[in-house]
């Protein structure tokens, strides 16, 4: 027995095969140690450092994705180089081993290049022109195509042949490419169009009713838009659509430093009349309607005497109404309001009577765009209208009710 095993490890030796397992070994050893060189020794050096240097792109580049694709790279290279210092492996196994790890040092590299795109977007998103010229989409149409390379790479290590030979067949299949990256083709014009025609940034608030998206942009890739809707959902919008479909930017508004507050109080028809003599001294003496009062009695004197009927005739002398003194009040009560821009459109106006009324308008502009801030200044201009509806006899019109019924 003793002497059987010996001839076959005599015959391995002339053979050379222990040689051959032993270069094998001492490469792969040769490479984990490397790994783990990098990985325990280099790259926390390169952490702590980043971390320590006033610069905030370094820390991302000492992002732990980046460096442990890195870190990959260098055994996959050592694994590839290594294979000529493999006695006796043979022609067959040599290409295999040589295939295997160049396209393994192929797919790592891409990973890593993705990688550092996706670090170089980080870096660009920390100054304010990324808001409004974001290159993620850019970045991923780079990507792409640098994964697209990489596959042709794979393919021509394995087949031995030119990475040109396939490069050039992918004229011929151009319908094909044109079908499945349809979407990927009319997501990057749309991005460019976005960009250059600056239609959206990152933080806009949009309305795309067509998707149920009403909400801040918070991410522009290449094929989609993500939106934070109002009540905290997130809508996937797909870029092109926001091409070839109409969307709603509030970014306008917010620039103009001016928010519309556009709404009307239905005022019951029943109650519009004119103002009886004691109420015009009683608004005459009504420090926001003093000056206005006294410039519309000289106007109406001024113009009944001008148009006094004939003796024995009737006529039709102007009086003030409750509503247009009411109307008139508003325009001084909202000019007194600090937080209503004066520069920006300033109308109160009556829209068409119909059967819910006559609807009295306030079409102003709040200087506050904040959302909350705004709604608190379009409540309490309403509140206060409506509490003052009485002071000139004004009654709002209001659809029946229960307890309305109940009272008859």
């Amino acid at each position: 027995m003793e002497t059987a095993i010996t001839n076959l490890f005599e015959r391995w030796l002339g053979a050379g095969i222990v040689a051959t397992l032993v270069a094998i070994a001492a490469v792969v050893v040769v490479a984990v140690l490397s790994y783990f060189a990098v990985r325990v020794l280099a790259l926390p050096v390169i952490r702590r450092t980043a971390k320590r240097t006033t610069f905030r792109w370094d820390d991302v580049f000492a992002d732990r994705t980046l460096q442990h694709r890195i870190s990959l790279l260098i055994p996959a290279l050592i694994l590839y180089a290594g294979v000529s210092a493999v006695p006796g492996l043979g022609d067959f196994w040599t290409e295999v081993w040589r295939s295997v790890a160049g396209a393994g040092v192929v797919l790592i590299s891409a990973m890593a290049l993705g990688s550092l795109l996706a670090a170089i977007n980080t870096i660009y998103e920390t100054f304010p022109i990324s808001k409004d010229r974001p290159i993620k989409g850019y970045l991923q149409v780079v990507q792409m195509f640098i994964y697209l390379f990489a596959a042709v790479l794979i393919v021509a290590v394995f087949t031995n042949q030119s990475p040109w030979f396939f490069i050039s067949g992918i004229g011929a299949a151009t319908a094909v490419l044109l079908l499945v990256f349809k979407d990927t083709i009319l997501s990057f014009i749309a991005s460019i169009q976005l960009a250059s025609n600056d239609m959206l940034r990152v933080g806009d608030w949009i309305e795309m009713p067509d998707f149920n998206a009403d909400g801040d942009v918070i991410d522009i890739a290449l094929h989609t838009v993500k939106v934070q809707n109002w009540d905290k959902t997130i809508t996937t919008i797909p870029t092109y659509k926001l091409i070839s479909e109409s969307f709603k930017n509030w970014r306008g508004m917010a620039e103009s430093g001016g928010r519309r507050i556009k709404r009307a109080v239905n005022i019951d028809m029943s109650s519009v009349r004119f103002l009886a003599d004691d109420e015009v001294e009683r608004f005459t003496r009504f420090v926001p309607l003093a000056d206005y009062m006294e410039a519309k009695r000289r106007e109406i004197a001024e113009y009944n005497a001008a148009n006094e009927p004939p003796e024995g005739m009737t006529g039709d002398p102007r009086r003030l109404t409750n509503i247009g003194t009411l109307r008139a009040y508003m325009v001084s009560y909202l000019k007194g309001l600090p937080d209503i821009a004066k520069d920006m459109t300033f109308i109160i106006r009556q829209l068409e009577p119909g059967p819910k009324g006559l609807p009295l308008e306030i079409y102003v502009f709040s200087s506050d765009t904040r959302w909350p801030q705004y709604e608190a200044l379009q409540a309490d201009i309403f509140d206060h209208l409506l509490a003052m509806l009485p002071e000139f006899g004004l009654r709002p019109f209001q659809e029946p009710t229960g307890a309305d019924f109940r009272s008859l």
